[in-house]
């Protein structure tokens, strides 16, 4: 009867620490979801055309179609930094560089004994930084925002619809050539687009969606300081301001938790689509690491929990709690989790997402290459972009090419999102046991890793994971022979390099620099094409015309030349392909 009485006995004891933990576990859920949302969102924003998927080639735009889809296409292609790949070396300096400057903050507080003269100096040092990435995070969550509620093509009803701007309609596709043509006079998509609105509510909505849509061309050019061209809307514009006044909120009014959450959520969106270790490998060498790291500071020194609780700075989350019954304080009760616990594993995580789309087209290449000819080489399939339009995915999740760039498999970065939630799970749990702060890593790194290699091993895919490298060597993306040229003028041997190692050399601005011909740039030149072909086609009046305006080009050189232009600024529309233009793309042309 004893061993059935000891078995009671622990059930009792698991039931009671359960009924104790009732009153958390609300705040414990609001923190793992909180610690998702980052990893998901900066993990699928850092997706790109893997080394296993061919580059899509342009369509040549007819007189139908609008400037939307480029402009959304734009907003997640253009936009996407540099992703800095991470090498072995810095599994070294990362541990070295952070319990440095770990030690350098608890001296200093220890120092001062009031921490507020260091809160103030870290505050509007973190504000400088979080602007940007604030700006980023608020600007991108607006446009996944209007792509729900405006989306420039969906389906209802068995139709496919496009979103015209320009006329102001959308148009069904049609299913046959006889077919009559259906039209409806709202943006709204789906259900909504097919209830009556007053005219005055319909030409507000046009007007609101062009709007959110239009897109400014801006050139700002600093004598050998900085030459930036640019397109920015709206939507951006709102962001900023946004971002600048949450920050200078944060950084000279008050700092609340929620505050804090969003500059948090904003610094780990950033640091994941601009940090990544380029292989399997390395990742799990900086996450190994890092374990150790987190284990020796917080169980061996006071270094970490008297640097995260004395200063008030977004380097973490913070989750309303209830109050302690034994506590007289009536301060707010928050729980905390540090950034590094979630940036660090959702590199990894983030890793794993864009591994899935690399299996997914090589997959797909060679079931082509198998059902060809057997002496063909492999042929890449065509790349879908797999970053932005969530609305239209919402609005057209059952047809393609949406469809197809949404639902492609993801095992390794579902199972890598299980075995941060187990990780996740086990902290809290222990935490909670045994009433003492714990180093999260210590439990999400082994998970995170099991969950990875695991997957691995069990999909028999070891060569494919331990050969994957996230820097894409494809022949596709290689300069041409000019632009090698220039390039190797250029290029610097530090390049190479570790990350650490190279901001070591004084190369701050090396991750942070991309060299991208614009797409105004493009439509400038053809603009200028098309212009030459039609004087050429012209007699008299044209060669006049276009001697006086060489006349004109070589006044503006030597007027150049002579005052050297110190800083230049300009904001304009992109111009829209004339009307003779459209109708040749159409094959239609006016007499």
């Amino acid at each position: 009867m004893a061993e059935p009485s000891s078995a009671i006995q622990l059930v009792e004891q698991a039931l009671d620490q359960f009924l104790d933990m009732r009153p958390i576990l609300l705040t414990y859920t609001h923190l793992i979801l909180s610690a998702l949302l980052p990893i998901y969102a900066g993990s699928h924003a850092s997706l790109s055309r893997p080394s296993s998927a061919a580059k899509p080639k342009k369509k040549a735009k007819t007189a139908a179609e609008d400037d939307d889809d480029d402009d959304e296409e734009d907003e997640w292609s253009d936009k996407k930094p540099k992703m800095e790949g991470l090498e072995p070396s810095d599994a070294f300096m990362f541990p070295l560089i952070a319990g440095l400057t770990l030690a350098i903050l608890y001296f200093i507080i220890k120092w001062l004994e009031d921490p507020a003269v260091l809160n103030k100096i870290l505050s509007f040092y973190f504000s400088q930084m979080g602007l940007f990435f604030t700006a980023a995070f608020l600007t991108d969550g607006l446009v996944v925002a209007r792509s729900f509620i405006f989306p420039t093509s969906y389906s209802s009803r068995g139709n496919q619809w496009k979103v015209e701007q320009s006329n102001m309609l959308s148009i069904a596709s049609k299913k046959a050539d006889g077919q009559a043509r259906i039209e409806r006079k709202s943006p709204l998509p789906g259900l909504f687009g097919a209830i009556p609105l007053p005219a005055g509510i319909l030409s507000f909505l046009w007007t609101l969606r062009g709007l959110v849509y239009q897109k400014l061309r801006l050139r700002l050019k600093v004598r050998n300081l900085a030459n930036i061209k640019t397109r920015f809307g709206i939507l951006d514009v709102i962001g900023a301001g946004t971002a600048l006044v949450a920050v200078a909120y944060f950084a000279f009014v008050a700092k609340p938790w929620w505050m804090t959450n969003l500059l948090g959520f904003s610094f780990c969106y950033g640091s994941l689509q601009f940090m990544s270790p380029s292989t399997f490998l390395t990742g799990s060498l900086i996450l190994s690491s890092l374990f150790l790291y987190d284990i020796y500071f917080v169980f061996f020194t006071p270094l970490m929990v008297t640097v995260a609780t004395k200063l008030d700075v977004p380097i973490k989350l913070l989750i309303p709690r209830p109050a302690d019954p034994s506590s007289d304080s009536k301060e707010l009760s928050l729980a905390m989790l540090g950034l590094g616990d979630i940036v660090v594993p959702g590199m990894m995580i983030g890793l794993a997402l864009r591994f899935d789309l690399y299996l997914y087209y090589k997959y797909k290449s060679m079931q082509k290459t198998e059902s060809a000819k057997s002496d063909q080489d492999e042929t890449k399939p065509i790349y879908q972009n797999a970053t932005g339009k969530w609305g239209e995915r919402f609005w057209t999740r059952s047809k393609p090419p949406h469809s197809n760039a949404q639902a492609f498999p993801k095992p390794y970065f579902h199972a890598s999102i299980v075995g941060y939630i187990v990780g996740m799970i086990a902290t809290l749990a222990v935490m909670q046991f045994w009433n003492h702060a714990q180093p999260a890593l210590l439990y999400l790194v082994p998970s995170v890793l099991i969950s990875l290699w695991g997957t691995a091993l069990c999909r028999g895919e070891l060569g494919f994971m331990s050969a994957f490298s996230d820097i894409n060597d494809d022949p596709e993306d290689k300069p041409t022979s000019n632009e090698k040229d220039s390039e190797n003028e250029n290029a610097k041997p530090e390049d190479k390099r570790g990350f650490f190692a190279r901001i070591w050399s004084g190369d701050v601005k090396a991750p942070f620099e991309r060299t991208e011909t614009s797409k105004d740039d493009d439509l400038q030149k053809k603009e200028k094409e098309t212009l030459s072909s039609t004087t050429n086609t012209d007699s008299g009046a044209g060669k006049d015309a276009q001697n006086t305006s060489s006349k004109e080009e070589s006044k503006k050189k030597k007027d150049d030349a002579g005052e050297r232009r110190i800083f230049s600024l300009s904001i304009s529309l992109p111009k829209k392909a004339p009307d003779s233009q459209k109708n040749l793309s159409d094959g239609t042309g006016t007499d």
